[in-house]
């Protein structure tokens, strides 16, 4: 395994990011320890969760999930890097928060950290993240919560998700007018090679202010994950956001065109993808997200591919990115 510095901390991370989302929901508490284990032992430890995960009437379960893991004890809580995320409401679907039970409230923080750390059985989290701004509280007033449980030991590092450019820039010049501490040092957004315009704006944002850029999704849904051949030869059928865009016939043919260069080059399209994520600038690592051992196995390949210059030219002829702000809109 691969490590590199979660932007401009000196923290050591893994070039994967093992996301939890599938577990409960999708694989059982057994099969998410195996995963884990499998983790840990081809070194990867950077895992990521967040407190509404497991949907539904089961928010939470899946931090439930992780620290039962922990508490098997033999250094796995030592070992992983660990990041959580606040923002959701964590009340049962359908049904409305009660009043400061969501968002990055003082209050919502305080209540969520101490909620997650039980779930999680672990004393501390190492990066505490904002699943999404909330744009009725302030920035001086989420940094005064925040600093607040670093002093206690509850967090030791704090990164955003599905920020904007201006966003991540506005977090961190109030944080360092506050102590001149130092802000957020991770973004997590959506991105991969379908989903190239996190490059317009967040993607520099996070490279000035020194975050280190942790893609979700990188294989869009399963649409850059060999949907096609998959269709063809065993039957499976794509479905949710995969199957809402090979109903388009523009990217039927784009996905199309990216699995035929991938099989011209004999590499599965699954573990290209990944790996042209680790060739990005500013990109700490990808985030995969595992429903079985043989997934995670895949994915683990995608750190030793090396990608041509040929194939990268290709893969950008057939993804091409929306170009530098603000001339991809302005002229």
């Amino acid at each position: 395994m691969e490590y590199t510095q979660l932007g401009r901390t000196g923290l050591k991370v893994s070039r994967l990011v093992l996301g939890t989302m599938n577990f409960g929901p999708q694989t059982d508490e057994p099969d998410s320890h195996a995963i884990m284990d499998a983790a840990l032992d081809a070194g990867l430890n950077f895992f990521d969760t967040a407190n509404v995960y497991g949907w539904g009437e089961n928010k939470g379960r899946t931090e439930t999930i992780i620290g039962n893991w922990f508490a098997k004890g033999g250094d796995r809580r030592d070992k992983v890097v660990l990041a959580t995320k606040v923002y959701g409401n964590m009340a049962a679907d359908g049904a409305g928060p009660w009043p400061n039970h969501d968002k990055l409230s003082a209050l919502n923080i305080r209540r969520a950290v101490d909620a997650s750390l039980k779930r999680l059985q672990t004393d501390y989290i190492d990066l505490y993240q904002f699943h999404h701004i909330d744009r009725r509280t302030p920035f001086e007033e989420i940094w005064q919560a925040i600093d607040t449980l670093v002093q206690q030991g509850k967090i030791l590092y704090v990164g955003s998700s599905n920020f904007p450019g201006y966003k991540i820039a506005q977090a961190n010049e109030i944080a360092a007018r506050r102590h001149g501490t130092i802000g957020l040092v991770s973004e997590q957004c959506l991105y991969n090679l379908a989903e190239r315009r996190a490059e317009m704006e967040v993607i520099p944002a996070a490279q000035d202010y020194g975050l280190g850029v942790i893609p979700w999704s990188p294989l869009h849904g399963g649409l850059l994950g060999g949907v096609i051949k998959k269709e063809v030869e065993g039957g499976r059928r794509a479905s949710g956001r995969a199957a809402d865009a090979l109903a388009n016939s523009a990217m039927r043919a784009q996905i199309q065109a990216y699995e035929d260069l991938l099989d011209k080059h004999g590499i599965e399209p699954g573990e290209a993808g990944l790996a042209w994520l680790l060739t990005r600038p500013g990109v700490t690592g990808p985030i995969v997200g595992p429903r079985t051992a043989e997934q995670l196995d895949s994915a683990l390949r995608a750190v030793e591919l090396e990608l041509s210059e040929e194939l990268l030219t290709g893969l950008d002829e057939i993804f091409p990115g929306p170009g530098p702000s603000p001339e991809a809109f302005a002229w």
